[in-house]
């Protein structure tokens, strides 16, 4: 064969690895453009050297870093994992490694450059091994979970707490009530606002609104360790205490309450007024939620007969005062 022919093939070779070349550049753009649509990231990890070959750029980009400013390395992402997950993750990953599981899989936390957190599904699987079996690379997905965990909280949220004032809903409270009993002594203090009608006749709804959310605050404030304040609905409350009735602190817990009710609110609009009939009775062995607040509320209606703005331990005949 002739140089000249030669020189041709050789020429004709390169045009076609360059059409290659493009091809293949053509083929990746478009893939880290569909993968960066789903919030997926696509890795191939080489085992022996440690590098990361990121396909898209959503790894260092939900990491909170620019192109190129990550170097992908094995070691990189190790280090971003969550101090709190990191041994669960790297155990599983090696569990694959050393063929314990047929792929690796974790759901799991990684902080960004800011400190804050994202939460990532963690896919692979070894896809090469050498002549001796070990393995050389792993590929795999990363999907950024943060939406959903975030979501998830506030579904568990909603269904734990009262959605205005954010204290324990009825779902929770009788869920801590059976905590609380099996626990020891408890008491229900069942707290029902006086006047506060008035406040949402004469101020508005909105009005009404915020002297809940206030009030509830200084009830969480007046409130110890271990006594969980929660709402039933509109203008009722609930107190779960871990004491018995002739525990001080019942007194103590009570008349805080009693005065963070009796104390004005200052709203743009106006002052509301309210106060507040609160029924405290001791939980027996025998009781479940329902029958421990029918006791309580038994108590609070003996104070509203006795006019209201006070608070009645038990079968206690002369009420709390403000």
């Amino acid at each position: 064969m002739s140089d000249s022919s030669l020189l041709q093939q050789l020429q004709n070779l390169k045009k076609h690895n360059a059409r290659l070349k493009r091809i293949a550049h053509d083929a990746r753009n478009k893939l880290s453009a569909a993968l960066d649509g789903t919030g997926l990231c696509l890795w191939q990890l080489d085992v022996p050297s440690g590098k990361l070959v990121i396909y898209n750029r959503r790894w260092g980009s939900m990491l909170g870093y620019q192109p190129k400013e990550l170097s992908a390395r094995f070691e990189v992402w190790r280090e971003h994992l969550h101090p709190d997950d990191r041994d669960d993750v790297l155990s599983a990953f090696y569990n694959h490694l050393e063929g314990k599981t047929p792929f690796y899989e974790a759901l799991h936390r990684m902080q960004a450059k800011n400190g804050t957190i994202t939460w990532v599904l963690d896919r692979g699987r070894v896809t090469e091994r050498d002549d001796a079996g070990r393995p050389l690379k792993v590929t795999g997905t990363h999907i950024d979970m943060t939406k959903e965990k975030n979501y998830e909280q506030q579904l568990a949220t909603l269904a734990n707490h009262d959605p205005l004032t954010g204290l324990a809903n009825r779902h929770a409270l009788q869920h801590h009530f059976a905590a609380l009993k099996n626990a020891g002594p408890l008491c229900v203090a069942f707290i029902d606002l006086d006047d506060f009608k008035h406040v949402n006749d004469t101020l508005g709804h909105r009005s009404g609104d915020e002297v809940l959310m206030r009030l509830s605050q200084r009830f969480q404030e007046a409130c110890p360790p271990g006594v969980i304040p929660g709402r039933l609905g509109g203008d009722e409350f609930v107190l779960l205490m871990p004491y018995s009735l002739n525990n001080p602190v019942i007194k103590r817990v009570a008349q805080a309450c009693l005065n963070a009710a009796i104390i004005p609110f200052e709203l743009d609009n106006g002052n509301a007024q309210i106060g507040a009939s609160i029924g405290i009775d001791e939980v027996n062995g025998s009781d479940d939620f329902s029958e421990a607040l029918l006791l309580a509320d038994r108590a609070m209606y003996a104070i509203k007969h006795h006019g209201k703005n006070g608070v009645m331990l038990g079968s206690e005949v002369f009420p709390l005062r403000a």
